[in-house]
Protein backbone atom coordinates (compact mmCIF):
# COMPACT_ATOMS: atom_id res chain seq x y z
CA UNK A 1 0.00 0.00 0.00
CA UNK A 2 1.25 3.58 -0.14
CA UNK A 3 0.79 6.38 2.21
CA UNK A 4 1.71 10.04 1.78
CA UNK A 5 3.13 12.62 3.89
CA UNK A 6 4.33 15.88 4.94
CA UNK A 7 7.94 16.49 6.61
CA UNK A 8 8.86 20.35 7.37
CA UNK A 9 12.65 21.30 6.99
CA UNK A 10 14.99 23.15 9.32
CA UNK A 11 14.22 26.06 6.87
CA UNK A 12 10.78 25.27 6.83
CA UNK A 13 10.08 23.90 3.76
CA UNK A 14 7.13 21.40 3.55
CA UNK A 15 8.14 18.00 1.36
CA UNK A 16 5.57 15.42 0.47
CA UNK A 17 6.57 12.05 0.66
CA UNK A 18 5.20 8.66 -0.47
CA UNK A 19 6.16 5.26 1.18
CA UNK A 20 5.16 2.01 -0.21
CA UNK A 21 4.99 -0.16 2.37
CA UNK A 22 3.16 -3.24 3.70
CA UNK A 23 1.56 -3.30 6.69
CA UNK A 24 2.41 -5.06 9.88
CA UNK A 25 5.61 -6.88 7.72
CA UNK A 26 9.64 -6.17 7.96
CA UNK A 27 10.76 -5.28 4.67
CA UNK A 28 14.40 -7.19 3.55
CA UNK A 29 15.39 -3.41 2.35
CA UNK A 30 14.31 -0.38 1.64
CA UNK A 31 15.36 1.74 -1.51
CA UNK A 32 14.94 5.51 -0.91
CA UNK A 33 14.37 7.48 -4.65
CA UNK A 34 15.67 10.74 -5.54
CA UNK A 35 13.46 11.79 -9.04
CA UNK A 36 14.78 13.89 -11.84
CA UNK A 37 14.77 17.41 -13.00
CA UNK A 38 11.30 18.74 -13.60
CA UNK A 39 9.28 15.27 -12.77
CA UNK A 40 7.94 14.24 -9.30
CA UNK A 41 7.85 10.69 -7.48
CA UNK A 42 4.61 9.74 -8.50
CA UNK A 43 6.25 8.85 -11.94
CA UNK A 44 7.99 5.87 -10.06
CA UNK A 45 4.56 3.81 -9.41
CA UNK A 46 5.08 0.88 -11.13
CA UNK A 47 8.83 0.55 -10.05
CA UNK A 48 7.55 0.66 -6.05
CA UNK A 49 4.69 -1.38 -6.43
CA UNK A 50 7.55 -3.84 -8.26
CA UNK A 51 9.57 -3.89 -5.55
CA UNK A 52 7.21 -4.07 -2.55
CA UNK A 53 6.26 -7.05 -4.41
CA UNK A 54 9.83 -8.42 -3.41
CA UNK A 55 8.70 -7.40 0.00
CA UNK A 56 11.33 -4.09 -0.69
CA UNK A 57 9.67 -0.59 0.86
CA UNK A 58 10.19 2.45 -1.23
CA UNK A 59 10.34 6.18 -0.05
CA UNK A 60 10.10 9.16 -1.84
CA UNK A 61 9.71 12.75 -1.92
CA UNK A 62 9.06 15.62 -4.61
CA UNK A 63 12.12 17.89 -4.34
CA UNK A 64 12.20 21.23 -3.73
CA UNK A 65 10.29 23.40 -6.58
CA UNK A 66 9.16 20.28 -7.97
CA UNK A 67 5.35 18.14 -7.55
CA UNK A 68 3.16 18.52 -5.00
CA UNK A 69 6.16 20.33 -2.68
CA UNK A 70 7.02 23.17 -5.37
CA UNK A 71 3.23 23.71 -5.86
CA UNK A 72 3.04 24.17 -1.91
CA UNK A 73 6.57 26.40 -1.96
CA UNK A 74 4.79 28.47 -4.47
CA UNK A 75 7.17 28.33 -6.90
CA UNK A 76 8.28 25.47 -9.62
CA UNK A 77 11.55 25.42 -10.65
CA UNK A 78 13.59 26.82 -7.64
CA UNK A 79 15.32 24.94 -4.81
CA UNK A 80 16.20 27.63 -2.65
CA UNK A 81 17.59 31.30 -2.20
CA UNK A 82 21.11 30.61 -1.43
CA UNK A 83 22.50 26.92 -1.20
CA UNK A 84 19.52 24.83 -3.37
CA UNK A 85 21.56 21.82 -4.06
CA UNK A 86 22.97 21.03 -0.53
CA UNK A 87 19.61 22.11 1.02
CA UNK A 88 17.65 19.60 -1.36
CA UNK A 89 20.33 17.47 -0.73
CA UNK A 90 20.17 17.52 2.88
CA UNK A 91 16.59 16.91 2.43
CA UNK A 92 17.42 13.49 1.53
CA UNK A 93 19.18 12.63 4.61
CA UNK A 94 16.43 14.24 6.36
CA UNK A 95 14.30 10.94 5.17
CA UNK A 96 16.84 8.91 5.64
CA UNK A 97 16.73 9.45 9.35
CA UNK A 98 12.81 9.21 9.11
CA UNK A 99 13.57 5.14 7.44
CA UNK A 100 16.24 4.58 9.88
CA UNK A 101 13.59 5.56 12.83
CA UNK A 102 10.85 3.60 11.32
CA UNK A 103 13.23 0.33 10.04
CA UNK A 104 16.27 0.65 12.60
CA UNK A 105 17.81 -2.49 11.19
CA UNK A 106 16.91 -2.65 7.88
CA UNK A 107 19.53 -2.28 5.00
CA UNK A 108 18.84 1.19 2.77
CA UNK A 109 19.80 1.89 -0.78
CA UNK A 110 19.39 5.51 -2.43
CA UNK A 111 18.45 5.05 -5.71
CA UNK A 112 19.20 8.49 -8.20
CA UNK A 113 17.43 9.31 -11.40
CA UNK A 114 19.20 12.12 -13.37
CA UNK A 115 19.14 15.00 -11.41
CA UNK A 116 18.83 12.51 -8.46
CA UNK A 117 21.84 10.66 -9.48
CA UNK A 118 23.77 13.85 -9.09
CA UNK A 119 22.10 14.80 -5.66
CA UNK A 120 22.65 11.04 -4.79
CA UNK A 121 26.63 11.26 -5.73
CA UNK A 122 26.34 14.55 -3.30
CA UNK A 123 24.61 12.27 -0.48
CA UNK A 124 27.55 10.03 -0.30
CA UNK A 125 30.36 12.31 -0.15
CA UNK A 126 28.94 13.11 3.31
CA UNK A 127 26.96 10.08 4.40
CA UNK A 128 27.96 7.33 2.25
CA UNK A 129 28.63 4.99 5.78
CA UNK A 130 24.45 4.97 6.58
CA UNK A 131 23.71 3.49 2.88
CA UNK A 132 24.03 -0.04 2.08
CA UNK A 133 23.91 0.91 -1.71
CA UNK A 134 23.43 3.79 -4.26
CA UNK A 135 22.18 3.34 -7.73
CA UNK A 136 22.95 5.65 -10.62
CA UNK A 137 20.07 5.80 -13.22
CA UNK A 138 21.03 7.68 -16.05
CA UNK A 139 23.95 9.63 -14.51
CA UNK A 140 26.33 12.06 -16.50
CA UNK A 141 29.87 13.74 -16.37
CA UNK A 142 30.42 17.55 -17.04
CA UNK A 143 33.78 18.85 -16.92
CA UNK A 144 34.55 21.49 -15.24
CA UNK A 145 34.33 24.14 -18.18
CA UNK A 146 30.81 23.80 -18.99
CA UNK A 147 29.43 23.87 -15.32
CA UNK A 148 31.28 26.90 -14.65
CA UNK A 149 30.53 28.72 -17.69
CA UNK A 150 26.66 27.54 -16.97
CA UNK A 151 27.29 28.96 -13.67
CA UNK A 152 28.64 32.63 -14.56
CA UNK A 153 25.18 32.51 -17.04
CA UNK A 154 22.96 32.08 -14.71
CA UNK A 155 24.20 34.17 -12.00
CA UNK A 156 23.65 37.38 -14.65
CA UNK A 157 19.65 36.23 -15.19
CA UNK A 158 17.05 37.26 -12.58
CA UNK A 159 17.51 34.12 -9.86
CA UNK A 160 13.33 33.66 -9.55
CA UNK A 161 12.36 34.32 -13.53
CA UNK A 162 11.85 31.01 -15.53
CA UNK A 163 15.01 30.83 -18.25
CA UNK A 164 14.17 29.73 -21.82
CA UNK A 165 17.66 30.31 -22.46
CA UNK A 166 19.42 27.83 -19.46
CA UNK A 167 16.46 25.18 -20.58
CA UNK A 168 17.69 25.37 -23.90
CA UNK A 169 21.37 25.32 -23.47
CA UNK A 170 20.84 22.62 -21.05
CA UNK A 171 17.95 20.39 -23.23
CA UNK A 172 17.94 21.63 -27.19
CA UNK A 173 20.41 19.18 -28.15
CA UNK A 174 19.03 16.13 -26.66
CA UNK A 175 16.82 15.14 -29.74
CA UNK A 176 19.44 15.54 -32.37
CA UNK A 177 20.56 11.66 -32.55
CA UNK A 178 16.66 9.94 -32.83
CA UNK A 179 15.50 10.23 -36.86
CA UNK A 180 12.38 12.03 -37.39
CA UNK A 181 11.12 12.78 -33.68
CA UNK A 182 7.57 13.16 -32.79
CA UNK A 183 8.08 15.54 -29.63
CA UNK A 184 10.70 17.89 -27.85
CA UNK A 185 11.06 14.68 -25.15
CA UNK A 186 11.51 11.94 -27.35
CA UNK A 187 14.68 11.58 -26.08
CA UNK A 188 13.72 10.42 -22.62
CA UNK A 189 11.77 7.16 -23.84
CA UNK A 190 11.47 5.07 -26.78
CA UNK A 191 7.77 4.04 -25.28
CA UNK A 192 5.31 7.16 -26.89
CA UNK A 193 2.73 6.60 -23.62
CA UNK A 194 5.43 7.42 -21.65
CA UNK A 195 6.60 10.61 -23.85
CA UNK A 196 2.41 11.69 -24.27
CA UNK A 197 2.25 11.07 -20.14
CA UNK A 198 4.94 13.14 -19.62
CA UNK A 199 3.93 16.00 -21.97
CA UNK A 200 0.26 15.97 -20.57
CA UNK A 201 1.43 16.09 -16.78
CA UNK A 202 1.63 19.43 -15.28
CA UNK A 203 4.38 18.82 -13.00
CA UNK A 204 6.54 17.35 -15.90
CA UNK A 205 8.41 18.97 -18.54
CA UNK A 206 7.90 22.99 -17.16
CA UNK A 207 10.73 25.32 -17.67
CA UNK A 208 12.78 25.63 -14.22
CA UNK A 209 14.14 29.58 -12.89
CA UNK A 210 17.62 30.84 -13.25
CA UNK A 211 18.69 29.84 -9.68
CA UNK A 212 17.95 26.48 -10.07
CA UNK A 213 20.34 26.28 -13.13
CA UNK A 214 23.10 27.87 -11.02
CA UNK A 215 22.31 25.89 -8.38
CA UNK A 216 22.19 22.54 -10.51
CA UNK A 217 25.38 23.83 -11.50
CA UNK A 218 27.25 23.89 -8.31
CA UNK A 219 25.61 20.54 -7.78
CA UNK A 220 27.68 19.33 -10.55
CA UNK A 221 30.61 21.19 -9.34
CA UNK A 222 30.47 19.50 -6.12
CA UNK A 223 30.02 15.83 -7.12
CA UNK A 224 33.26 15.97 -9.42
CA UNK A 225 35.47 17.42 -6.95
CA UNK A 226 37.88 14.77 -6.10
CA UNK A 227 38.59 15.73 -2.41
CA UNK A 228 34.96 15.82 -1.55
CA UNK A 229 34.29 12.28 -3.78
CA UNK A 230 37.31 10.88 -1.22
CA UNK A 231 34.99 10.45 1.63
CA UNK A 232 32.84 8.29 0.31
CA UNK A 233 33.86 4.94 1.95
CA UNK A 234 35.59 2.31 -0.92
CA UNK A 235 33.21 -0.34 -0.23
CA UNK A 236 30.37 1.28 -1.04
CA UNK A 237 28.25 -0.86 -3.40
CA UNK A 238 27.04 1.39 -6.61
CA UNK A 239 25.21 0.28 -9.61
CA UNK A 240 24.96 2.56 -12.81
CA UNK A 241 22.37 1.87 -14.87
CA UNK A 242 22.09 4.03 -18.31
CA UNK A 243 20.34 3.62 -22.06
CA UNK A 244 22.98 3.87 -24.62
CA UNK A 245 21.09 6.28 -26.18
CA UNK A 246 21.13 8.66 -23.18
CA UNK A 247 21.86 11.86 -24.30
CA UNK A 248 22.75 13.23 -20.29
CA UNK A 249 25.39 10.03 -20.17
CA UNK A 250 27.03 11.09 -23.68
CA UNK A 251 25.43 8.37 -25.46
CA UNK A 252 27.90 5.59 -22.89
CA UNK A 253 30.77 7.75 -22.59
CA UNK A 254 29.63 9.85 -19.83
CA UNK A 255 29.25 6.91 -17.76
CA UNK A 256 32.24 5.26 -18.45
CA UNK A 257 34.21 8.42 -17.21
CA UNK A 258 31.92 8.74 -14.61
CA UNK A 259 32.43 4.73 -13.43
CA UNK A 260 36.31 5.88 -13.85
CA UNK A 261 36.13 8.56 -11.89
CA UNK A 262 35.01 6.08 -8.49
CA UNK A 263 37.33 3.01 -9.41
CA UNK A 264 40.08 5.54 -9.19
CA UNK A 265 39.16 6.45 -5.94
CA UNK A 266 39.39 2.60 -4.78
CA UNK A 267 36.04 2.30 -4.89
CA UNK A 268 35.62 -1.63 -5.02
CA UNK A 269 31.68 -2.36 -6.10
CA UNK A 270 30.94 -0.83 -8.74
CA UNK A 271 28.72 -2.88 -11.30
CA UNK A 272 27.68 -0.99 -14.25
CA UNK A 273 24.78 -1.62 -17.16
CA UNK A 274 24.15 0.22 -20.46
CA UNK A 275 20.99 -1.14 -21.91
CA UNK A 276 20.91 -0.84 -26.09
CA UNK A 277 18.78 1.53 -27.44
CA UNK A 278 17.16 2.67 -24.69
CA UNK A 279 16.80 6.42 -24.00
CA UNK A 280 17.13 8.11 -20.68
CA UNK A 281 14.41 6.85 -18.45
CA UNK A 282 15.37 3.29 -18.22
CA UNK A 283 12.68 2.68 -15.83
CA UNK A 284 10.02 3.97 -17.74
CA UNK A 285 11.65 2.19 -21.06
CA UNK A 286 10.54 -0.32 -23.13
CA UNK A 287 12.30 -3.34 -21.45
CA UNK A 288 11.95 -1.86 -17.88
CA UNK A 289 11.03 -5.29 -16.95
CA UNK A 290 14.92 -6.31 -17.65
CA UNK A 291 15.96 -3.58 -16.15
CA UNK A 292 13.69 -3.69 -12.66
CA UNK A 293 15.15 -7.85 -12.48
CA UNK A 294 18.74 -6.16 -12.42
CA UNK A 295 17.88 -3.50 -9.80
CA UNK A 296 16.47 -6.57 -7.76
CA UNK A 297 19.56 -9.09 -8.44
CA UNK A 298 22.02 -6.01 -7.37
CA UNK A 299 19.78 -5.50 -4.75
CA UNK A 300 19.58 -8.90 -3.48
CA UNK A 301 23.48 -9.56 -4.08
CA UNK A 302 24.09 -6.14 -2.03
CA UNK A 303 21.68 -6.47 1.32
CA UNK A 304 24.32 -8.12 3.76
CA UNK A 305 27.36 -6.48 2.23
CA UNK A 306 28.18 -4.46 4.97
CA UNK A 307 26.73 -3.14 8.18
CA UNK A 308 25.49 0.41 7.99
CA UNK A 309 26.04 3.02 10.89
CA UNK A 310 23.03 3.47 12.99
CA UNK A 311 22.03 7.26 12.98
CA UNK A 312 21.77 8.54 16.78
CA UNK A 313 18.51 10.85 16.15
Amino acid sequence: MKTTFWMKTDDNVELYVEKWHTPDRQPKAIVQIAHGMVEHIQRYHDFARYLLEQDIFVYGNDHRGHGKTGQRQGLMGYFAEADGFTKTTDDLFTITKKIQEEYPNVPIFLLGHSMGSFLARNYIQMHSDILQGVILSGTGFYPSLTTSLGKALSARLNPVEKSPLMNKLAFGAFNRKIHNPKSPFDWISRDPDVVKAYMQDRFAGYIPTARFFFDLMTGLQFIHNPKRNANIRKNLPMLFISGEADPVGNYGKGIWKTVSLYTQLGLDNVTTTLFEGARHEVLNEINKEEVYNIIRQWLLQNMTTYPPKTLSI
